[in-house]
């Protein structure tokens, strides 16, 4: 319960898979020395973020969905939501 965190990291999100509870909050940390951004299609798209700054992000409903990156297109989270 509660928070997870990600990290943005060479270019890639770590964990790679996660598995959070409806309305759980995923805490995304750019740890990058450029910018990124997050993005699931039909549920949200974030502002960009430069290296340091978080972004929090809350799964409303169930299912699996990707998280992707509009700046770099190979990046890619799987977040299972119960």
């Amino acid at each position: 319960e509660g928070d997870h965190t990600i990290s943005q990291k060479n270019r890639a999100f770590r964990p790679g898979e996660v598995t959070i509870g409806r309305n759980e909050s995923l805490v995304f940390t750019n740890q990058d020395s450029f910018i990124h951004q997050i993005y699931v299609d039909g549920l949200f798209d974030s502002d960009e973020k430069g290296p340091g700054e978080i972004l929090n992000e809350s799964f409303p409903r169930a299912g699996t969905f990707q998280v992707r990156c509009h700046i770099h297109p190979t990046m890619r989270l799987i977040v299972h939501v119960k």
